[in-house]
């Protein structure tokens, strides 16, 4: 064997080495997981109402826990399914891997402690101290008034228990290791007074998670500039659609008024509202807007007033392809 050929074998097993040896840190000591803490739920009348508002209007726990019907515009929630997962998030919408949403229902959380909720909420920590994927934004919960996460949690105690039997999530290489880095401590902040009107709809805004879906966002990583939307959400049929631009730009909601926004949104809370049928190919959106309807005015204008001060992009966005 010449002397090349043992230089190169030497440092080929050096770096499987170092490869082996990073991939078992990632697995044994990723993540640093902070112990899950104790917490105190009053289980008040008013908490639990506060907790139904943001689970359902705000920060979108049922959009995600439930199984969607879009054969219907906006994909409103199919009867039955609502908080009890089974909701598929795949590489057609650009994520890294194959998520299901978990029941979280008091059958599929009723072992779990208040304070292993509120971990997984704010950092993304089950209580076996594995990862999630970031798909729910805990990097925003842990943003919010801790207030409001307890109110959620002790709203998810009351809903009617549903049994299921959903299959896991399972990250592509190399998200399976990445998502173990994710994970970080809260940061959680006092929610601002209404009074202070940019500073609320900030605070709204994130707990919305507007920035999730009208950022473009390719593999697991952001890749455009915020809000300024082109994230790619694909459908069965093979359409797809794109998230509107909605900085104040031309492009995005510079024209708008807080009157057209307010009004858009409350146009779906209607009583006389009914999803149309979309059939193949026809315009659809991930967009649930039946749900952002229960938003409240005011929180809709604060949430208004906040988009008009970030940084306006230009960028035109082509909504929607059909699969032909």
């Amino acid at each position: 064997m010449n002397r090349v050929l043992k230089i190169f074998i030497y440092l080929f097993s050096g770096l499987l080495v170092l490869i082996t040896a990073g991939i078992a840190y990632l697995m044994l000591a990723m993540p640093r997981a902070q112990s899950a803490p104790e917490i105190t739920l009053d289980h008040s009348e008013e908490q639990i109402l506060r907790g139904k508002y943001l689970a359902w209007n705000v920060m979108q726990c049922v959009d995600c826990h439930s199984i969607r019907d879009f054969g219907q515009y906006s994909g409103p929630p199919r009867p039955g399914t609502e908080l009890a997962g089974g909701e598929r998030f795949d590489q057609t919408m650009g994520l890294p891997g194959v998520y299901i949403s978990p029941n979280i229902t008091p059958a599929g959380i009723g072992d779990w402690t208040d304070g292993e909720l509120f971990r997984l909420i704010t950092t993304g920590v089950k209580r076996d101290g594995e990862p999630i994927f970031p798909l729910m934004p805990y990097y925003n919960y842990g943003q919010m008034d801790e207030e409001d996460i307890k109110a959620v949690i002790a709203y998810l105690r009351t809903v009617e228990p549903i049994q299921t039997n959903h299959p896991k999530s399972v990250s592509d290489f190399p998200m399976n290791l990445i998502i173990r880095t994710l994970p970080k401590p809260a940061a959680f902040n006092p929610k601002p007074p209404r009074s202070d009107k940019i500073a609320y709809g900030k605070y709204m805004a994130i707990a919305t998670g507007c920035g999730e879906c009208h950022t473009n966002f390719e593999k697991g990583r952001v890749t455009g500039e915020f809000l300024a939307g082109g994230r790619v959400f694909g459908f069965p049929d093979g359409s797809v659609v794109r998230s509107p631009n909605i900085t104040p730009h031309e492009t995005g909601l510079k024209s708008w008024s807080e009157a057209q926004f307010v009004r858009k949104f409350k146009s779906f809370a209607d009583s006389t509202y009914k999803p149309a049928v979309v059939a193949p190919d026809e315009f659809q959106t991930v967009m649930p807007w039946m749900m952002y309807a229960g938003l409240e005015d005011k929180d809709l204008e604060a949430i208004y007033a906040y988009i008009m001060t970030v940084p306006p992009v230009d960028h035109q966005v082509d909504r929607f392809t059909t699969a032909r």
